[in-house]
């Protein structure tokens, strides 16, 4: 990985000096190692630790720069570079340090819970992919799991940058690695991956406190959790060591009959758990900042979709706070709206979450989302196929991050019309057209003014869709693919399934308060 991180040593400093007056060697910050990606065409920011008032010299692609210590810590900056390599780079104070097998080119940060988290080795089709890996062109870090009450300096690296190649690429975050297979087959630079992930985990998680505290609506979740630690967290707590015991004598009598072993019981989440409003953004994200990137590509909601109204208000904050600390501008932003899960009985309403999804990506700018209404599996929750969702996040990012004139997204509702007790539904991004995948049109719901929806007809009349049902004579309302798992077929002819919608504006079912995740409830 890193050769050793004093490399080239200044022989004639400490040489005989036994003493304690030693000064301590030059650092850099953990997210720089040998193989990592460096962000082309922008000021690239390269930072670590050494002795109060040391000058540190960095050295790059013909720039040398310099920066003198203060209060341990050193930045300097980078004119913007060229794509290409591999280079070395050196960092020169007291002692010196070599980085080698260096490039230039888009590095993307992958984020989210656990299904951005799900490796390749899971992935459909693993095998051969796993064993068609290797391209030098496409370079991976991980970051550890690490949640914070307060804001880190320093990465935890669950691995540092390596090679995508037989292996490397099994634990890394399929979505990500997918969608960086992609990009990099279509913009021929390299690109490098920053996987900071977190299964189970809620938008809040990963928003900063202070983006969170200045919205009273948001602030909620701070408030919610502060009662939860003095209330319900020590009664948890108190608890947990009989519970503990209780499936300690379980799990031995199951193995002793030959039968599956029940899951261990989850320690209660404390202070500074990953359930922590902000401790991830504290612990996962802060750390990587000011590294120079071209966006991000998020997938979750999962852990917040019994508020699917609030999430309309929360996620756009969380993209806003990034873009703010990152202090690069609003960089793209590219995310994946939730697959089809049926889910228990209790299943909360997907379909409002989904909404919430659709409704940042439309506002926001910069901001791209992948659908995937025909990649889900009734009964589980991570579907397997993912290299269809780095694809469609890939072809997002060769429209908004590079300009590329392409079709990137299946049909959006645009707008309605009622002519003769029928329904006329426009789209946007119908690319070459619409079509029905195999089959009628499915998926289609209509209701009058009395708000009861009934499956409905639906047929694709040029650039439009008409829906109808004998049931609802005067219609007032339609929806696509409202429901926890659709069976839907709209797409358009390059192969994009349409993103579900309504036309109406009824209440919903979570805007009275939904389920909150905030403060976690003890599991049984």
């Amino acid at each position: 990985m890193r050769r050793a991180m004093s490399v080239l040593v200044f022989m004639a400093i400490g040489v005989g000096a036994a003493g304690s007056s030693a000064p301590a060697a030059v650092k850099l910050h953990g997210l720089f190692t040998d193989n990592m990606v460096l962000q082309q065409a922008q000021k690239v920011p390269v930072w670590g630790t050494a002795d109060e008032g040391e000058k540190v010299t960095v050295a790059f692609c013909g720039q040398e720069v310099s920066a003198t210590a203060k209060d341990g810590k050193w930045t300097v900056w980078l004119k913007p570079l060229k794509a290409g390599g591999p280079f070395e780079m050196t960092v020169k104070a007291s002692n010196a340090v070599a980085l080698e097998n260096v490039l230039v080119g888009e590095v993307w940060i992958c984020s989210g819970q656990s299904n951005m988290g799900f490796p390749v080795s899971h992935s459909a089709g693993a095998g051969q992919v796993i064993a068609e890996s290797a391209n030098p062109m496409i370079r991976l870090f991980t970051v550890e799991r690490t949640p914070s009450g307060k804001p880190l300096s320093e990465v935890t690296v669950g691995h540092p940058w390596v090679e995508a190649g037989p292996k490397t690429v099994g634990g890394f975050s399929a979505v990500g690695y997918f969608f960086g297979k992609e990009l990099q087959a279509a913009i021929k630079v390299p690109v490098g991956l920053i996987n900071s992930s977190w299964g189970g985990t809620s938008a809040q998680a990963w928003t900063q406190h202070e983006a969170l505290a200045s919205d009273p609506a948001l602030k909620a979740y701070l408030d919610r959790w502060e009662r939860y630690l003095k209330t319900d967290y020590p009664k948890q707590k108190a608890a947990y060591p009989a519970r503990l015991a209780k499936w300690q004598q379980t799990a031995k009598a199951a193995k002793a009959a030959g039968k599956n072993v029940p899951r261990k019981p989850p320690v209660p989440a404390g202070p500074d758990s990953q359930r922590q409003p902000s401790a991830l953004f504290n612990g996962m994200i802060h750390p990587l900042l000011p590294y120079a990137i071209r966006g991000a590509i998020w997938y979750q909601g999962e852990s917040n979709a019994g508020e699917g109204d609030l999430y309309r208000k929360l996620f756009p904050a969380m993209i806003a706070n990034w873009r703010q600390v990152w202090g690069q501008g609003d960089f793209p932003f590219l995310f994946v709206q939730l697959a089809p899960f049926e889910g228990k009985a209790d299943q909360p309403p997907w379909a409002e979450i989904r909404e919430s999804q659709l409704v940042t990506a439309q506002k926001v700018p910069g901001v791209g989302m992948a659908v995937i209404t025909d990649l889900g599996e009734r009964k589980d929750i991570h579907p397997k196929r993912k290299a269809p969702v780095g694809a469609r996040l890939a072809l997002a990012a060769r429209a908004i991050a590079y300009g590329e004139k392409i079709v990137y997204s299946g049909p959006e509702y645009s707008g309605m019309k009622v002519e003769g007790g029928k329904v006329v539904l426009n789209f946007k991004h119908v690319g070459s057209g619409l079509v029905a995948k195999d089959g009628p049109l499915r998926g289609f719901t209509i209701a009058g003014k009395d708000r009861k929806f009934v499956e409905a007809q639906a047929e694709i009349r040029g650039d439009t869709v008409i829906v109808s049902s004998p049931k609802v004579p005067q219609p007032a309302a339609v929806r696509y693919a409202w429901s926890n798992f659709p069976e839907v077929n709209l797409y358009n002819k390059e192969g994009l399934p349409a993103t579900p919608f309504r036309t109406d504006d009824f209440p919903l079912v979570t805007q009275s308060g939904g389920r909150r995740s905030a403060a976690p409830k003890a599991k049984k």
